[in-house]
């Protein structure tokens, strides 16, 4: 048995205030948002993402302002002076870049390959995250559905999610935007191929997020905040609007960021494919089209756009892992 530890009669006992004070500043309790933002600042390959997809937002904002309300962008102006007439491809070095040109320029015409790719932008962001927004909305109420209520209404959705799951998404955008008239439900021209693409994109990908959602909403709607609503007689709008959905705010951003490239790759190849929107206007994907039959003498044309995509697309898949780990550590 040890002796008690002497403490010396001169001695000044803290205040437990003073020891929580912890130098002269408060303690002060961190919400989950607050350290969900921390996590994702230390990790730098999601901010150095994030920070791409804020520079390619606010260039395809600046884009679709300039180029459909000012008409700044030169995405149509012919340079013929550029371009050998023997040859038909860029003079100079690897596809014509200069300093008035430093992605170069295309073969035959001589458009600006950088107004282009700028000016393309717009469309694809703009499809992506409209279709997103489609995919989302239904996937979450759907699923939320699912879950929560369970018995025939899940095993309704969760069939319907079976179809949508096996439905060939790529033929099916083939068929049914080569058929679409350029006139149709009030739309024509880009804006109607812009909200067809919209429409085939969502609609026929909510039932990946439904999928996710469903499986949330299954684990959820058996904690105890629930039953200490249903206990106090809230309804079921009540708890699916008021407990549920701010509980799957978390999956359904994350899974918003990673839906969001799968989106932009689909555009492109629709585009590419030549079902998209229509030239004039510039896309990525019809760009990468039109380099098909240049690769070989022209390299430099296919490998813009491309890699307009690349990046793009890694952009958002590393800030959305990164949001993943931030908001979700245990999934790591």
């Amino acid at each position: 048995m040890t002796a008690p530890m002497e403490v010396p009669g001169d001695a000044v006992q803290a205040e437990p205030e003073a020891v929580l004070a912890g130098m002269g500043k408060a303690i002060e309790g961190r919400s989950l948002r607050q350290i969900a933002w921390l996590r994702l600042k230390r990790d730098r390959v999601a901010m150095a993402g994030g920070v791409v997809v804020v520079i390619l937002v606010l260039a395809a904002a600046a884009a679709f302002v300039m180029d459909r309300v000012f008409g700044l962008i030169p995405t149509t102006e012919f340079n013929q002076s550029l371009i050998d007439p023997d040859l038909q491809i860029p003079k100079g070095f690897f596809g014509g870049l200069s300093a008035d040109h430093p992605l170069g320029v295309e073969p035959v015409n001589g458009r600006d390959l950088l107004a282009r790719i700028f000016a393309g932008s717009w469309v694809s962001l703009l499809i992506a995250f409209l279709s997103t927004v489609v995919s989302v909305v239904i996937g979450t109420v759907l699923g939320v559905i699912a879950g929560f209520f369970g018995g025939w209404v899940d095993t309704l959705i969760s069939r319907l999610m079976d179809v949508f799951l096996a439905f060939p998404l790529l033929l099916f955008s083939l068929a049914l935007a080569g058929v679409v008239p350029d006139t149709a439900f009030g739309l024509s021209g880009d804006a109607l191929r812009i909200a067809l693409l919209i429409f085939i994109i969502g609609f026929f990908n909510w039932s990946y997020i439904g999928r996710i959602i469903r499986g949330q909403t299954l684990s959820l709607r058996e904690r105890e905040f629930v039953d200490a609503a249903r206990s106090l007689g809230a309804r079921a709008p009540h708890i699916l609007f008021r407990e549920l959905l701010p509980n799957l705010a978390a999956p359904i951003l994350v899974y918003s960021t990673l839906l969001i490239p799968t989106n932009v790759l689909f555009e492109s190849a629709l585009s590419y494919l030549g079902v998209g929107v229509r030239p004039p206007t510039p896309t990525w994907g019809g760009m990468l089209s039109d380099a098909t039959q240049y690769y070989q003498i022209d390299p430099e044309f296919m490998l813009v756009p491309g890699i307009a995509i690349f990046i793009t697309v890694l952009a958002f898949n590393l800030f959305g892992d990164g949001l993943r780990d931030a908001l979700d550590p245990r999934a790591r």
